[in-house]
Formats: structure tokens, C-alpha cells, sequence
């Protein structure tokens, strides 16, 4: 049995507060789980204390038995010191939408340009090679006739 600790939804419609639960991988998001460690409510501002209640030290202790952490805990539990999270590196999010279609039918295009060009460039051997038979064999015809 894996565990996570992870986040399940709570609240109304359009107003989420997320419950910090253990719960085992193959149960659903707000189904079934061991239990709970806090809650985190992201409609309150960022600086209030009310915004996150974690409670760290069973956090820990459910590490320790093999629970593996979410993403969003994983930051809960590197702000309070606990785990050290690794920084992602997705060097398109910083490019707008746009701007990487833009770049990616470029690439398309010059793909297919180059594509293009070797196709031409096998052509052309053919033909040289086909117009070099062909000035040998005129060539060995002409002695031939002297």
C-alpha cells in the first residue's frame, strides 16, 4: 500500500478549502483517507495564519512510515523548513502562447525546406552520376567505331 500526503477539496462551490490528508495512492482525491493533518484555505490572504494549519511533526512521522508528499505539500512543507522541494525548470512557461506557435511552425518549416533540399541534392546525384554512365558508355562506343 503507497501512501500521499496530499490535498483533498472541501467547501462549496467555487470557494475551495483543501483538507491535508494521508490517504492511501489508489483511493480517490476526496474519497477515503487515514488522516487528516491540517487544512489550507487559499481564499485568505497570503500573510494571515489562518491561511494553513499543518500540523509538521505527523507529517514527518508519516514520511518516516513511507509517505510520499505532494507537489503542493512538498512547498507547505519546504516553507516551513522541513523538506528541501527542487525547483522546476520549464523554460517555455515564460514564453507567451503565441510566440511559441509562431516558433514552432518555423522549426516545421525549415524541417520541411531542408527535407526539401536533400531530396534536390539526392536528385541531383542521380543525374550526374546517370549523365556520367552515359558520357562512359559514349565513350567506349567511340573507339570502338575508330
Amino acid at each position: 500500500m503507497s501512501l500521499v500526503i496530499r490535498l483533498a477539496r472541501a467547501g462549496t462551490k467555487k470557494r475551495p478549502v483543501y483538507h491535508i490528508v494521508v490517504a492511501d495512492s489508489r483511493s480517490p482525491r476526496d474519497g477515503r483517507f487515514i488522516e487528516r493533518l491540517g487544512y489550507f484555505n487559499p481564499l485568505m490572504p497570503k500573510d494571515k495564519t489562518e491561511r494553513l494549519k499543518f500540523d509538521i511533526e505527523k507529517a514527518q512521522a508519516w514520511m518516516k512510515k513511507g509517505a510520499q508528499p505532494s507537489d503542493r505539500v512538498t512547498r507547505f512543507l519546504d516553507a516551513a523548513g522541513v523538506l528541501k522541494r527542487e525547483k522546476g525548470n520549464n523554460p517555455e512557461k515564460a514564453i507567451p502562447r503565441k510566440e511559441r506557435k509562431a516558433a514552432k511552425e518555423e522549426a516545421l518549416k525549415a524541417k520541411e525546406a531542408g527535407d526539401a533540399a536533400a531530396k534536390t541534392a539526392a536528385q541531383d546525384k542521380v543525374n550526374e552520376k546517370a549523365a556520367a554512365d552515359k558520357a562512359a558508355k559514349a565513350a567506349a562506343d567511340a573507339p570502338a567505331a575508330s
